[in-house]
C-alpha cells in the first residue's frame, strides 16, 4: 500500500501545493504577461516606426517627382532659350551679312564713280592735247595760239566739269 508510486503522488501533490502556495503559477502568468506586454509595446513602436517610414517614403517620393517636374521644366526652359538665342543669332546673322554686303555695294559703287572720274579726267586730258596739238598747227600766231587754247581748255574743262 505504500509503495513507491504512492509516494511519488504524494510528493508531485506537496510540489505543486508548494508552488500554488508560493503563487508561482500566477508569478509565472505575470511575467508572462508582462513579456506580452513587452511583445505589444515592441510591436506598436514597430507600426510606428512602420508608419514613419512609410510618410517618410511618400514624402521622398512627392520631393522625388517634384524634382523630376522641375528638372523637365528647366529642360523645357532651356529648349525654349536656347531656340530663341538660336533665332536672334540667325537673325543677327542675317543683318550683319545684309550690312556687309550693301557696304560692299558701296565700295563697288564708289570705286566704279572713280573710275569713270579717272576715265573722264584721262578723256580731258587727252581732248586738251589733241585741242592744243590742233590749234598749234592751225594757228600761225602766238598770241593767237595761246589765246584760242586758253579757251579751248576752259571750254574743256568747264563741259567735262
Amino acid at each position: 500500500m505504500f509503495d513507491a508510486s504512492l509516494w511519488a503522488l504524494v510528493g508531485l501533490i506537496l510540489f505543486f501545493a508548494l508552488l500554488w502556495y508560493l503563487k508561482v503559477p500566477g508569478k509565472v502568468g505575470a511575467m508572462l504577461d508582462q513579456q506580452a506586454d513587452n511583445i505589444k509595446q515592441e510591436l506598436e513602436g514597430a507600426r510606428k516606426l512602420r508608419e514613419e517610414a512609410q510618410a517618410l517614403m511618400a514624402e521622398y517620393q512627392r520631393k522625388r517627382k517634384e524634382a523630376e517636374a522641375e528638372a523637365d521644366q528647366i529642360v523645357a526652359d532651356a529648349k525654349v532659350e536656347a531656340d530663341r538665342l538660336a533665332e536672334e543669332a540667325k537673325a543677327a546673322l542675317e543683318e550683319m551679312i545684309a550690312r556687309r554686303t550693301k557696304a560692299a555695294e558701296a565700295k563697288i559703287a564708289q570705286a566704279e564713280a572713280n573710275a569713270i572720274a579717272q576715265v573722264r579726267s584721262r578723256a580731258a586730258d587727252v581732248a586738251v592735247q589733241a585741242a592744243e596739238t590742233i590749234v598749234a598747227s592751225s594757228t600761225a600766231k602766238e598770241e593767237v595760239q595761246d589765246k584760242v587754247l586758253k579757251q579751248s581748255i576752259k571750254q574743256v574743262s568747264e563741259n567735262l566739269n
